[in-house]
């Protein structure tokens, strides 16, 4: 099965099904010499991993990851890192009721046209579960970034459902189970989940993310733009059926005179274009947004058909989050990150030497 791997220079691999024997994964290209250990992916996959709130799937895995290659006494080798997180909570019969009818809105259909077969145990390659690889990759990513460039990428839920959360407070957001930067909306979205959860239907979600301290370079013109991949990477993430950078679908409404960033010497007036011009960062905070889709696995009875081709009824039982989106933050992060990895090993590749003839302005006037 192709299409396992991303990236060009930063190149990750996954492996895994949701109820198979492990996830696992491969990172090349980081480069040697950097501290390195498994709390540092750990911390990372804490964030994203299911049974931490009652909002949340209850399957109870540890996620705990282990590398099998790539460091060696505590620093990174400059060889591929490997690790495997195993899968502890496998409960494979809940699917058998399924095994041969497709859920709507699900990779079911497309899985089993496709090959022919499919592993229907919570979905197999397509299960969220995936997504625990590439906020792996992501934490030796964004340490990478943090240590050699000073990058800090920082995410948060940004709409729930109908209902929209302002940035109030960064430091409210890994101060609550939705990673909310408001405190007192919590409440109000607990409110709103226990009511979903027992209506058995589900929704769906905005995640935003931030990368402040991107320098000025980074980024390839045409089919290398530092945008397109972000839009590339976001979008694969399970259930995403948007990206916007920047502005994003707003700049339809602006005029040219509002949407084009002002500079001066002192720095760049306003960042409508997201922090990247011609497929090139402009030294401005990288500001994505995702939006992501209802929760496809749900108890109410739902039209479909069979593998025969057959009308039938659909009712998922098993352990599924109400909505994807209130885990999804780490892995936005996660794919933000390994993909600012990618463009700074590749701009240091190619560009690593040139002096640019004019001094960077800031990133943004005050």
């Amino acid at each position: 099965m192709s299409g396992n791997s991303f990236g060009t220079l930063y190149c990750v691999t996954s492996f895994g099904e949701s109820h198979g024997a492990a996830y696992g994964g491969v990172a090349d290209g980081c480069p040697p010499g950097m501290e390195l250990s498994e709390a540092d992916l750990q911390k990372e996959l804490d964030r994203r991993k299911p049974g931490s709130s009652r909002h949340v799937t209850q399957r109870r895995e540890s996620d705990s990851v282990e590398i099998l290659s790539g460091v060696y006494e505590g620093r990174t080798t400059g060889t591929a890192i490997g690790f495997v997180i195993r899968n502890e909570d496998q409960r494979p019969k809940d699917y058998a009721a399924i095994a041969e009818r497709f859920r709507p809105g699900h990779a079911d259909y497309t899985y089993w046209q496709k090959y022919g077969r499919r592993d229907p145990r919570g979905g197999g390659r397509a299960s969220a579960r995936e997504t625990m690889v590439r906020v792996a990759a992501g934490a030796i990513a964004r340490k990478w970034l943090a240590e050699r460039h000073g990058v800090l990428i920082r995410g948060y839920l940004a709409q729930l459902g109908p209902r929209k959360i302002a940035l109030r407070d960064w430091g409210a957001v890994e101060a609550n189970p939705f990673f909310a930067p408001d405190l007192e909306i919590v409440p109000e979205l607990e409110a709103f989940m226990d009511a979903l959860r027992a209506s058995g239907d589900s929704c769906g979600a905005r995640v935003n993310a931030v990368a402040s301290g991107v320098p000025v370079g980074w980024g390839e013109p045409v089919y290398g733009r530092l945008d397109a991949d972000l839009a590339s990477a976001l979008m694969s993430i399970n259930a995403v059926k948007g990206v916007e950078i920047g502005a994003g679908f707003g700049a339809v409404e602006q005029r040219g005179s509002e949407h084009g960033d002002e500079m001066t010497p002192q720095g760049f007036l306003s960042n409508n274009n997201g922090g990247v011009l011609g497929g090139i960062s402009t030294g401005q905070d990288i500001t994505v947004s995702v939006a992501l889709k209802p929760t496809s696995s749900i108890r109410l009875p739902r039209r479909t058909i069979d593998i025969r081709g057959a009308q039938t009824v659909v009712e998922t039982s098993g352990r599924h989050d109400p909505c994807v989106g209130i885990r999804a933050t780490p892995i936005v992060e996660a794919m933000l990150a390994c993909v600012l990895m990618d463009h700074a090993l590749r701009h240091r590749a190619q560009c690593g030497d040139v002096s640019p003839p004019t001094t960077p302005i800031a990133g943004r006037a005050r």
